[in-house]
């Protein structure tokens, strides 16, 4: 007989990128303190019997995983675990009105999962992310949990296969093969929706606040991180709120591969054992539940086999990771200083930035933001490699590739909200500074090249540039242009 998974561990906390924890909930019926030596009950199933904590919702399949798998604390968060049970839920909607599932278990079944989706049964959820790739265990952790709480709902007792059975009755229709995957792709598009591109427009709006304060403010552009032409601080601004936008399009322009779903292939792709509707109906189901149209896939052999739509939306995350950086990396260098450094703006002081320098303030959010880009560019290589992992008619790394998505939307999104809300929001110019680069800059000569030609342009910068003295203050020596003339041509 295995020996009971030992709740305890599960009460630890788990990272859960910004979402609600898969550890301990209220509601939760078990006692963290209980011994699961002394107080379990025995469940059977097709393998023998399995000894189950006696609070425990979850039931002998989803007990064999655990004490078969890796114990590394990573759990699938709550927006995954939301999303299956959304899928189960509407299934058993379906299955009721096909006439397939008694209406009184359908019933229950629903009940169980929407208690699931507010988040009540979290720490029932106890399989551990590096699992089989299909994610037959969390499926069937689910599957447990919804025929536990469904049962009691019917008879005062958790557990058992009857009168709800976990696999006859809560995963009629379905397999982990088709389930997984449609609650990978209904999970990102959630979270993609309601999360990332919200904080990405409210960084867009911020940035555009600040190219319209910063247009007056003239200057110095760099090219190779030398001196070139003047510009205004909007512009760069102007830019850098581009560079978001274009990340929203990239964003809007991937979802609809992510919002065909797989379910209604069943084992490999053929339908086998999905009543004829089931698919189409459940599918209307969640898309009516979310507010966002989702449909079924059109081929459920690539739609199964491959997860070419993850590895694109990651790809376009990875690409906006980068923009971020760009932007967060460009904002702490016009900050640097601020006696020493480049100066042009104020970044807001937020906290302490040395233990041995009084006084030292570092530019912690751009740091903060580059840090979880650089997480988000990790996560797309692993989910590369794992979308390679399609062999013959099903990909194997499903668990692995859902936790690196939501992971990602999620640092994506709370970052532009950290970067808009604590940085960019809180910036002031330094006109002051801003104006004497652009004066001392020997680049400011460009603007006398249509006048007296590129050569002896070059030749007034090297004699600025030796003489420490500016341009304007060179051409006027040499009578090239009046004051005037100058202010015209070196704007």
């Amino acid at each position: 007989m295995t020996k009971p998974y030992d709740m305890r561990k599960s009460e630890r906390f788990i990272p859960n990128h910004g979402r609600k924890s898969a550890g301990p909930s209220k509601g939760n019926a078990m006692h963290p303190k209980q011994s699961p030596s002394s107080e379990y009950r025995v469940e059977q199933d097709s393998m023998g019997t399995v000894q189950v904590p006696a609070g425990a919702y979850f039931g002998s399949q989803t007990q064999r995983a655990v004490e078969n798998g890796l114990h590394t604390g990573l759990k699938l968060p709550f927006g995954f675990i939301y999303a299956l049970a959304l899928v189960k839920r509407c299934a058993a909607d379906v299955n009721d009105q096909l006439e397939g599932l008694d209406s009184k278990l359908a019933a229950v079944i629903m009940i169980a999962a929407e208690e699931v989706m507010a988040g009540r049964w979290n720490n029932q959820f106890v399989v551990d992310l590096f699992q089989t790739g299909s994610g037959t265990s969390t499926n069937m952790n689910m599957n447990e949990v919804l025929a536990a709480r469904a049962n009691e709902l019917i008879s005062g007792q958790k557990g058992g296969r009857s009168p709800v059975h976990p696999n006859d009755h809560v995963n009629m229709g379905q397999s982990s093969n088709d389930v997984m995957p449609t609650a990978m792709h209904v999970a990102a598009v959630l979270a993609l929706n309601r999360s990332l591109l919200p904080a990405w427009h409210h960084l867009n709006q911020a940035l555009e606040k600040k190219a319209s304060d910063f247009k007056g403010v003239r200057k110095i552009g760099r090219t190779h991180l030398q001196d070139a032409v003047p510009m205004n601080l909007g512009q760069a601004f102007g830019g850098f709120a581009r560079q978001v936008d274009l990340g929203c399009q990239r964003i809007s322009a991937a979802i609809p591969r992510l919002t065909e779903l797989a379910l209604g292939g069943t084992a490999i792709g053929t339908g086998l054992n999905a009543p004829a509707g089931f698919a189409e109906n459940t599918i209307a189901g969640i898309s009516k539940q979310t507010g966002i149209r989702f449909e079924q896939a059109r081929n459920h052999f690539e739609a199964q086999a491959a997860r070419d739509a993850v590895v694109e939306i990651s790809g376009v995350l990875k690409t906006l990771s980068v923009g971020l950086i760009k932007i967060a990396n460009d904002i702490r260098w016009m900050g640097s200083g601020p006696r020493c450094g480049i100066g042009e703006l104020r970044l807001p002081a937020l906290q302490p930035g040395s233990s041995i320098m009084p006084g030292k303030v570092n530019p912690v959010v751009s740091e903060m933001v580059i840090q979880a880009a650089y997480q988000v560019m990790g996560n797309d290589t692993t989910i590369a490699l794992a979308g390679q992992s399609g062999n013959f008619e099903i990909n194997v790394t499903v668990p692995v590739m859902a936790y690196n998505l939501l992971q990602s939307i999620d640092l994506l999104a709370a970052s532009a909200r950290l970067l808009a809300d604590k940085c960019v929001q809180g910036l002031k110019a330094d006109r002051q500074q801003c104006e004497a680069y652009v004066e001392h800059s020997l680049a400011l000569v460009t603007g006398l090249v249509p006048l007296i030609g590129y050569d002896r342009a070059a030749a007034v910068a090297k004699r600025a540039y030796e003489t420490g003295k500016t341009i304007r203050e060179v051409a006027l020596e040499e009578k090239i242009a009046t004051a005037e003339e100058l202010a015209r041509l070196l704007s």
